[in-house]
């Protein structure tokens, strides 16, 4: 009988134990409006409902009869101005409306639905708020034909309809690494709790706890959204289109800061010459003469950092923590700085860790212990840098940062965020564990990136900058993300193109990759494709810890070299046409690579497309991501588009098949693109931009507003910029290119224009006049490319008309 007993007792142990659900219950009573905000009490909980906008509201649920107190990390934006609303009530629901939406919250249940102000069901819950434990949850109805997209830095998929998506700051944890931290499945660098519905609406989850989505995967009839811990806090969003969607996610965690405009230009790292293993290999000089062989090469390139092996490896916590010590190999650091930055490079940077380590010489892990400016951890005096806290980033910077910056370091590489509460890369350090932790964890990339961007941006007297391979809702504040340490191998080349993709969904607009790769020798061919995509990327990086490559374009042959260099050349060029539409982000969150669901959200057609995408307002990029390829499929959405090469037309809503020699990726233009360029530069401000070059592929009628700025200041934020509308007007024999003067408080240098347009066979031009004075000389048409060459005789202190005859 005893081992009867046992054997009952190990089996009920077994059993798993079921916490019992606690849903909101029943409306009871409280009902009241205050502003902007509805205040309910149910049977078990507390809810608020508050409009933001007349298309987004927030709706939070709390058990505790308590609301928590407003954060910052994640949503910049709490305050809004009144808005017109009025409710209702019957026996069994509230009607609340606003010029936009009308939401019904039932009694009995309490349970919310959302209605267009046309009637449109928009978003039915099922049950209503749940908390089972500490997790809250919320499940909805999902309609047949819905589809979602957003989540972040999401490698696996475009379209998340039927899946299950897990978002908590790290990577893959299994072993080997193949299937654990190179497991696209699991990445989640820079996880985000929005997505957007092709219904019209999006959702944000305002919660730093670790949450997990089921998007029709378990029941194809509804969804659900639940987080380890909190309040349930979700806002609520209305567009119908994705653009309106995103500008309102973007204006409530706040939008991406115009960057110097040198930082999209091309940026290098470099270990020094001594990746791991080799670090005795590293020197100041190596890192001198790699500046210097860009240069002597011609190729483009204005930022450059130096990783981990700048830096001894301190007593504590080895390579996983930073010391702020010179490795001995750095026998001049300053005079480093000062011969880079005499070769016209902009901002050199350094690669740190979150954690204080001690070195030879100086001992910061022990000071910040004895200070209190480490983040405390159980059974532990802590290591990690408490950037919740301003003293200890205030200490943090005046201590350590302050002694690279003073040498010449401007601006940060903020790498392995992830491990505050996380496995760390390179050992079994998670750092603190505990419930606060945990709720901390998803944040405190956020909090280790905005201490060094605000700190360099004050020190530097420039608009800030800092790298970070981590995020979560709200980096994009303190840019840029990378896309993390992914091998150089075929297989990863395409989803990361997809992390890009699911990253600018989320509202993150400047994003990069290391080009070819991080990790081993790349294949030539796969750098010169990944080089290709790189250059059309919000941020161009080029970096790897391959020994002795580095990912240096001369390492991997002629052609590779030669790719490398056109395609920087032509990033450079297309610098006016990025940095306008870098201005459009900032004013309206749309990002600067973007899925074509964005655009085209109701083409099915689009929203599984991995491989294709909008670089700016007018460019489709298709990379190549398969080996030995010579052709590609492409999709082009509805509309006419030209192949950017050739100027072949084509009509879209359908599938062509192009051609794709090594040397070329498949670019096509939107039909009336106007993509202003300057010229060719080795560095940002080389020359003067006293040309403007409008690469023009006509339509119907078009514009765009080529944006300008001093480049480096904060005044943009004031109003401080010019703004210069292009336009073009297709009559039946004629084609007008208008370009206005400028407008706006900041005077622009002054320059000319060549207009290149794209003509089809049949419109030869026969004339062409500039302000009604008819052009001599000024003009050719070449009559095998089809192309039309219109240079100015005015500049931009007048109004320029052209009219082109044909």
């Amino acid at each position: 009988m005893p081992k009867q007993r046992h054997l009952i007792l190990l089996l009920l142990s077994m059993v798993p134990v079921f916490v019992k659900a606690q849903q909101a219950g029943n409306y009871s009573s409280g009902f009241k409006k205050q502003g902007n905000e509805y205040f309910f009490s149910t049977q078990n909980a507390d809810v608020k409902l508050e409009f933001c906008t007349p298309g987004m509201f927030r709706t939070r649920v709390t058990w505790n009869r308590g609301f928590e107190r407003e954060e910052g990390l994640m949503v910049s934006n709490y305050r809004w101005t009144a808005v017109d609303i009025s409710s209702s009530e019957t026996a069994d629901r509230f009607s609340i409306q606003s010029t936009k939406l009308n939401v019904i919250v039932y009694k009995a249940p309490f349970r919310i639905d959302v209605y267009s102000k046309d009637g449109k069901l928009l978003c039915s819950e099922v049950a209503g708020a749940e908390k089972r434990g500490d997790t809250v949850s919320c499940t909805k109805t999902l309609t047949p034909d819905e589809h979602f997209f957003g989540f972040g830095e999401r490698m696996d998929f475009i379209d998340q309809r039927n899946k299950k998506v897990s978002l908590n700051v790290g990577r893959g944890k299994g072993r080997p690494h193949i299937i654990g931290a190179y497991n696209i499945l699991e990445a989640n660098y820079s996880p985000v709790p929005f997505f957007m519905s092709t219904k019209g609406y999006g959702i944000f989850l305002h919660n730093s706890f670790a949450t997990e989505w089921d998007m029709g995967a378990t029941m194809d009839a509804q969804y659900s959204f639940k987080a380890a811990g909190g309040e349930l806090d979700y806002y609520f969003m209305y567009g119908p289109d994705f653009s309106s969607i995103l500008s309102d996610y973007t204006a409530l965690t706040g939008r991406s800061p115009l960057l110097p405009q040198f930082a999209l230009g091309l940026h290098t790292g470099t270990y020094s010459g001594g990746t791991w293993g080799h670090e005795k290999e590293t020197s100041d000089n190596y890192v001198v003469q790699l500046a210097r062989k860009f240069r002597e090469l011609g190729i483009p390139v204005d930022l450059l950092w130096l990783d981990s092996t700048w830096r001894i490896f301190g007593k504590n916590g080895g390579n996983g923590a930073t010391s702020f010590e010179w490795r001995e190999t750095f026998k001049d650091p300053k005079g480093m700085f000062d011969s880079i930055y005499a070769m016209n490079y902009k901002m050199v940077g350094l690669h740190l860790r979150p954690r204080f380590d001690n070195g030879i010489k100086l001992n910061l892990l022990d000071q910040a212990r004895e200070k209190g400016f480490v983040y405390p951890e159980p059974n532990n005096k802590g290591e990690f840098v408490n950037f919740f806290d301003q003293k200890s980033v205030d200490w943090w910077w005046e201590n350590g940062v302050m002694r690279v910056a003073s040498l010449g370091a401007k601006f940060l590489k903020t790498d392995e965020g992830s491990a505050f509460g996380g496995l760390a890369n390179e050992s079994d350090k998670t750092g603190p564990t505990d419930r606060t932790a945990q709720k901390l964890h998803n944040v405190f990339p956020i909090a280790y990136a905005k201490a060094p961007y605000e700190k360099f941006q004050q020190l530097n007297g420039i608009r800030g900058l800092n790298q970070t391979r981590e995020g979560y809702a709200g980096i994009q504040r303190y840019p840029f993300i990378f896309a993390g340490d992914w091998p150089s191998q075929w297989q990863y080349f395409a989803p990361v193109i997809k992390a890009g993709l699911n990253i600018g969904l989320s509202g993150v607009g400047y994003w990069a990759h290391c080009m070819g790769g991080f990790e081993q020798p790349a294949d030539p061919e796969l750098y010169i494709r990944w080089v290709q995509f790189g250059m059309f990327s919000p941020i161009a990086l080029v970096f790897g810890m391959d020994h002795p490559g580095y990912k240096e374009p001369w390492n991997y042959g002629e052609q590779a070299l030669a790719n490398f260099k056109k395609y920087d050349l032509l990033r450079y060029r297309l610098i006016p046409y990025i940095y306008s539409n870098a201005h459009q982000m900032y004013l309206t969150g749309m990002p600067l690579m973007q899925s074509l669901v964005l655009n085209y959200q109701n083409d099915p057609n689009v929203y599984d497309i991995g491989d294709q995408y909008m670089f700016g307002s007018n460019l489709m990029v298709c990379p190549v991501t398969t080996k030995g390829a010579q052709t590609r499929t492409v999709y082009l959405p509805e509309g006419t588009w030209y192949d950017y090469w050739t100027g072949k037309k084509y009509e879209g809503k359908k599938y062509v098949h192009v051609v794709t020699p090594l040397d070329t990726i498949p670019v096509f233009a939107k039909a009336g693109a106007i993509i202003p360029m300057q010229p060719e530069m080795k560095y940002t401000g080389e020359k003067p931009v006293d040309k403007i070059t409008l690469d023009i592929f006509p339509g119907a009628n078009s514009s765009f507003r080529l944006y300008e700025d001093d480049g480096l200041s904060l005044d943009y934020q004031k109003g401080k910029y010019a703004s210069t509308e292009i336009r073009t007007v297709r009559q039946a024999k004629s084609l007008k290119l208008i370009i206005s003067q400028p407008v706006g408080s900041y005077r622009p240098s002054i320059h000319t224009y060549l207009a290149k347009i794209r003509l089809e066979e049949a419109n030869k031009p026969s004339a062409v006049t500039e302000n009604g004075e008819t052009l001599r000389g000024g003009w050719r048409y070449d009559d095998k490319e089809h192309v039309l060459y219109v240079e100015s005789t005015l500049n931009n202190n007048s109004n320029i008309e052209f009219n082109i005859i044909f």
